[in-house]
């Protein structure tokens, strides 16, 4: 190797001495990352959450979520949304704020392709049933789930079980799990996904309603996000209903994304942090202006009533429901149906939980041929 390809590979000083130029100093720097649960060696071409990101990426989970149900089922339709393309959604919109605020993109990409992994087939709605299901042996949480598949359930690796992934990329799935439970604030990291999440769904919920014709450009106009920015893009210009839509939803997209810098930036320059720690003891940082706060809470109102529980999607979410009401009763009285893995798993971990592991790891198509072969006799 010549001289300069080593000064190419020099391992994890260069990722260091880049992160020190490019980073904040509150941002989680690779340097100082607390390590992971099994120790590994260091790898000279890629930071640890580099890996964590690579290593989520390549799992069957993350696969999955391009048959799995974000709002809309396929029975709806093709445009809209599944559950892989909203995570490659918010990771872009997560990638988009932690660069303009300083902070380590690439925990934040690990974090933003990990939210929804745990999610199980038919979307809140299988969730729903799952936990149900599970009632008396802890319920069930996507969020959670999504732990139990990266420190459990995918075994990719010879040397531990899971994914072994950093400290870091897990605490930020552990204050997901455990929201409403925890005192203490996440990381900067954490909150750029949670809020990200909250800007991808809040417009491309309202985007995939319209197109599947469960809603029209005059209904939501009555909700005040909405009609301002279809003011601003239509100002001067004869747009078609669908260009229309594209432009309000990327104004939409911007405009949160616009505020939500704004305000996050000017408490960064009021809080003078010196490091990552000193967030945990702070309230979340990262957060929309009271106004825009205001603006989308009626938005999401404004969904619920006419998007999440239109007649429509409330039909499809009812029959699937029942479909993985069915085939947990069906694997519960016939345990021998679960594959041979799963059958080994039970007899450690409980077969409730077990068959709660199997269906949640269900595409929707597989869910709904196995429920048509185990209800064929």
């Amino acid at each position: 190797m010549v001289d300069q390809d080593r000064e190419l590979f020099s391992g994890s000083q260069s990722i260091a001495d880049r992160e020190q130029l490019l980073l904040a100093r509150f941002a989680i720097h690779s340097a100082d990352t607390k390590g992971r649960k099994y120790p590994e060696r260091i790898q000279e071409y890629r930071g640890p959450f580099q890996r964590d990101r690579d290593r989520i990426i390549h799992t069957a989970a993350h696969r999955r979520l391009s048959h799995k149900t974000q709002v809309f089922t396929n029975e709806l339709g093709d445009y809209h949304r599944n559950r892989l393309t909203h995570t490659l959604e918010v990771c872009s919109i997560a990638r988009t704020i932690a660069r303009a605020l300083k902070i380590n993109e690439d925990l934040v990409e690990a974090m933003a392709l990990m939210h929804d992994i745990g999610h199980p087939p038919f979307g809140h709605s299988g969730e729903d049933v799952l936990d149900e299901c599970l009632i008396n042996d802890g319920g069930f949480s996507h969020n959670q789930h999504a732990l139990r598949i990266v420190e459990f359930l995918e075994n990719r690796y010879p040397d531990f079980p899971g994914l072994n992934l950093s400290f870091e990329t897990l605490e930020g799935q552990q204050y997901r799990a455990a929201k409403k439970e925890v005192e203490a604030s996440p990381s900067l990291e954490a909150q750029i996904v949670d809020a990200a999440d909250s800007i991808a769904y809040d417009s491309h919920d309202a985007d995939d309603a319209l197109e599947l014709g469960l809603l029209d450009i005059a209904q939501l106009t009555e909700v005040l996000i909405w009609k301002n920015t279809v003011t601003k893009v239509s100002e001067g210009r004869n747009l078609s209903p669908v260009t229309l839509r594209r432009t309000v939803v990327h104004e939409l997209i911007d405009l949160q994304v616009k505020d939500l810098l704004k305000n996050a930036t000017s408490e960064l320059k009021r809080l003078q942090l010196k490091s990552a720690d000193e967030v945990k003891a702070l309230n979340p940082i990262v957060r929309h202006s009271g106004q825009i706060l205001r603006q989308k809470k009626d938005l999401e109102a404004f969904l619920m009533q006419n998007v999440y529980r239109h007649p429509n999607v409330m039909d499809v979410r009812d029959k699937a429901q029942q479909a993985l009401r069915n085939l947990f009763e069906v694997l519960k009285n016939n345990p021998q149906l679960l594959p041979t893995s799963y059958r080994q798993r039970a007899e450690e971990m409980g077969l409730n939980r077990t068959i709660g592991d199997y269906l949640a790891g269900m595409t929707d198509r597989f869910a709904w041929r196995e429920h048509a072969r185990l209800n064929s006799n």
